[in-house]
């Protein structure tokens, strides 16, 4: 497997990873009342589709195509998302400890992309970008919580 091809395939399972997460917080956003919360989720969501596009944008710079849809790991995760939601007594707490646990994965999965010291310098600011926004997201929702 040449270089490229490597590269685009971690960057293709990052770009998997953010559908599912863009996904997720639109489906946060859905299962909560509280205005904050949603307005939160709704901008994470964004955040993470916004991640999508720089991705394939890097995807294609390689000459490779970027993949599209979601994970199924990604789609069990948000079944049980919505299934913990429904019995929850208290459902945003519930949901924020969903987000907490995605994000924390997130950020290790970056990690693990931007350990490969041949990443083009293109790749890896974009990758450091992206995991520092997720690391601010993970903060926040930790701050929420303690809210809730």
């Amino acid at each position: 497997m040449d270089y490229t091809k490597e590269v685009s395939n971690k960057l293709n399972e990052l770009l998997e990873k953010n559908y599912d997460a863009e996904k997720g917080y639109k489906t946060a956003a859905e299962n909560v009342k509280n205005t904050r919360l949603k307005s939160f989720f709704e901008e994470r969501a964004k955040e993470r589709y916004d991640f999508g596009h720089e991705l394939k944008s890097e995807i294609s710079n390689f000459g490779e195509k970027p993949d599209k849809g979601t994970s199924v790991k990604g789609d069990i995760h948000r079944s049980w998302m919505n299934l913990k939601a429904t019995f929850s007594s208290d459902k945003e707490e519930a949901i924020l400890e969903e987000a907490i646990r995605g994000e924390k994965a997130a950020v290790e999965e970056y990690n693990e992309v931007l350990e490969d010291e041949k990443l083009p310098p293109s790749t890896k600011n974009l990758l450091m970008k992206q995991r520092n926004m997720i690391t601010a997201a993970l903060n926040k929702v930790k701050t929420l919580e303690l809210e809730a």
